[in-house]
């Protein structure tokens, strides 16, 4: 089993979190993909859904998910498991900001209502 040192991991920095990816088929060989999400304070992502369900352990902070038209408050040590084709978005607190372990099958791929084709993102692939 390989082992990926911390300074190896891939960042991968959007407008809205910076996702450092602990494993995937580029990153370790995995079949499952493996990150951590870090928000700043106030920082929310866009309304979006994945093609496979995907875990959230929350691990600093707090966020508010917006999972299908319920909001959850999420804050360390509890995990959202986000079904397959679920609407979603996360807030961050707007004081301490969030840091989340995400967990989902490799080639997981990501749509926005209205939007085109899913992609497969950066820090899953």
């Amino acid at each position: 089993m390989p082992v990926i040192r911390h300074a190896d991991s891939r960042r991968t920095t959007t407008p809205n979190a910076v996702m450092t990816t602990h494993a995937s088929p580029t990153q370790g060989g995995s079949t499952l993909a493996v990150w951590r999400v870090e928000m700043a304070a106030g920082a929310a992502g866009p309304q979006h859904s994945f093609d496979t369900e995907q875990v959230w352990t929350a691990v600093d902070g707090g966020a508010t998910v917006e999972l299908d038209g319920e909001a959850l408050s999420i804050r360390p040590g509890d995990t959202v498991v986000m079904p397959v084709g679920a609407q979603r978005r996360v807030v961050a607190d707007a004081t301490a900001g969030f840091a989340a372990v995400v967990a989902a099958p490799a080639g997981t791929r990501a749509s926005v209502p209205g939007g085109g084709e899913p992609v497969l993102p950066a820090w899953i692939a």
